[in-house]
């Protein structure tokens, strides 16, 4: 018998249907089918309905016809030549496809369907996912951005600039004043100063094996930072359009440089001419807008800008960003890296500064450098802390395993 309570019916049970879990067979064929497009070789027989088709067309939208370029009738999907429709296609793909999948779509468009000039339309900057190659793509554009424009894409460049400053600011600073405390050793230091493993390995000498111990003579500690400024770097970049990724990560860098009180940091970017934007790093954004990206490489010209500006030696530490493509003189350019080095500059090359994998590079230049004493190699954002830190110290680069 059912209890129920006097006038009051009882509630219905409610069975649920077990869930059936989706044919193994049939996904493997929904994902062949999204993959090889709707045309009739594809193969798979199965037929996408909903959600799926919908995916489909914004995926046969920007790869239905493969490389080439189609023209007129015969072309059957394409995101067409108009703002509107490429703000909605824009918006579907947010809704279907994950954040990075997205940013991969919208360099595709950029690159396959010669959509750069859309971007200097406000509409269309407000539908984009934001990300470091729609900045590398704004910067080279913003010469010819009308003015109704230029606002929204500074707001466009400031939240990706803004994001990566809260990703790798904390983690910068606090390796950088750590290998700054570093360098300032003291030889009496204070208990909670002392740098216990340069101490033991450099008293070893001194073990006492009936007591398993090492009596230390001497101590060595880090000294305290102090106020005034202890290292100089310089930040020379390579602003050619292959570059894009780098200008902004440098950027980003030379401002959270900037911002420490025992570094003076300089940032320059050239191309064929020459550009010192140390005063705009205050703002990463007005120095990614006072970028021009594309044109020549001239590194010769712009080490020799940043050469006559070094005052110690000895505390500097020259960063060069770029993929050595050299169009100024070339035998000019080692001779300038040799004499810094000799001097006591602490000289780092980078081939990149990028999450995007190895570069394209001029590989007998990067050899002549590592004939020099200066090993070219490209570097992660998440790595460059630690590239500096060793820069600083005057210890070997943490330089990784190429690919």
């Amino acid at each position: 018998m059912t209890d129920t309570t006097a006038g009051q019916a009882p509630a219905p049970v409610q069975v649920q249907a077990p869930v059936q879990a989706a044919d193994p067979a049939r996904e493997r064929l929904r994902r062949w089918r999204l993959v090889l497009g709707g045309d009739q070789a594809d193969g798979t027989g199965c037929t996408l309905t909903g959600r799926d088709a919908a995916m489909d067309g914004a995926l046969a939208a920007l790869y239905g016809k493969g490389d080439k370029p189609q023209a007129g009738r015969e072309r059957s999907a394409g995101l067409g030549a108009s703002a509107p429709s490429v703000a909605r296609w824009l918006g579907d793909i947010r809704d279907y496809f994950p954040s990075s999948v997205v940013q991969v779509m919208q360099r595709d468009a950029i690159d396959r369907l010669g959509l750069a000039s859309l971007l200097l339309e406000p509409e269309m900057l407000q539908a984009v996912e934001p990300d470091v190659h729609l900045v590398g793509t704004l910067l080279s554009l913003h010469k010819a951005m009308p003015e109704t424009t230029r606002e929204t894409a500074r707001a466009v460049v400031r939240k990706v600039v803004e994001e990566l400053e809260k990703r790798l600011a904390t983690r910068t600073r606090a390796t950088l004043t750590g290998a700054l405390d570093r360098g300032a050793r003291v030889q009496r230091p204070r208990h909670h100063d002392i740098d216990w493993n340069r101490t033991i390995a450099a008293n070893l000498k001194h073990y006492l094996p009936e007591y398993r111990t090492v009596v230390p003579e001497r101590l060595i500690g880090y000294g305290r930072a102090a106020r005034s400024v202890k290292k100089e770097v310089v930040l020379c970049i390579d602003q050619s359009g292959s570059m894009a990724a780098s200008v902004v990560y440098a950027s980003v860098f030379g401002a959270v440089l900037a911002s420490m009180r025992s570094i003076s940091t300089r940032l320059v970017v050239f191309d064929t001419a020459v550009v010192d934007l140390t005063d705009q790093l205050d703002d990463p954004v007005d120095v990614l807008f006072g970028t021009q990206l594309g044109g020549g490489t001239d590194i010769n010209r712009a080490l020799a800008y940043c050469q006559g500006r070094i005052t110690r030696p000895a505390e500097t530490v020259v960063v060069l960003i770029s993929d050595l493509y050299e169009g100024g003189i070339r035998d000019e350019m080692l001779k300038r890296v040799a004499a810094m080095k000799a001097s006591g500059v602490q000289f780092v090359a980078l081939l990149a500064l990028s999450d995007e994998g190895a570069p394209a590079y001029d590989r007998e230049h990067a050899a002549a450098l590592a004939a020099l004493g200066a090993p070219a190699f490209a570097c992660t954002p998440d790595l460059f802390p630690e590239v500096m830190a060793a820069a600083l110290e005057k210890r070997p680069l943490p330089i990784p395993d190429p690919v």
